[in-house]
């Protein structure tokens, strides 16, 4: 596959154990297409990654984290605003611009503000991922 076919914006890309890369199919914008991307590929386990881009125009209306391991939020568009719910209590809030990053470890809850747009890829450990309202 070449050209627009491996846009991750619409394939996105899973990293899996013994070094492999397989693109994924089409995404479909639901949460089935999260249920059905575990599915195929279960065998990798918590060691699967997830490379999705997402362009958001307005705030998350949830907040998710994921069990299994640590989420690298990277901004390549625009400004968003992480949050990200400390265990004990209280929120840390990171300002990320084009080419900053940020880490979601491991069961920490986190959403995000949007002023006016951005766009991010996710490298994400997708494995039992879940999901709460805002």
């Amino acid at each position: 596959m070449t050209g627009s076919q491996l846009s991750l914006a619409v394939r996105p890309l899973h990293l899996g154990l013994g070094a492999r890369a397989v693109p994924q199919p089409e995404f479909g914008g639901g949460m089935e297409w999260y249920g059905a991307y575990e599915a195929r590929n279960a065998v990798d386990g918590a060691e699967g990654r997830l490379v999705s881009q997402h362009h958001f125009t307005a705030d998350w209306d949830m907040w998710e984290m994921h069990p299994q391991g640590d989420e690298v939020v990277i901004c390549i568009a625009g400004q968003m605003v992480l949050h990200q719910e400390r265990a004990g209590g209280g929120v840390d809030t990171f300002t990320l611009e084009p080419g900053d990053y940020a880490i979601n470890s491991p069961s920490v809850w986190h959403t995000a503000d949007i002023a006016s747009e951005a766009t991010a890829i996710f490298i994400t450990a997708g494995k039992g991922t879940q999901h709460r309202p805002r």
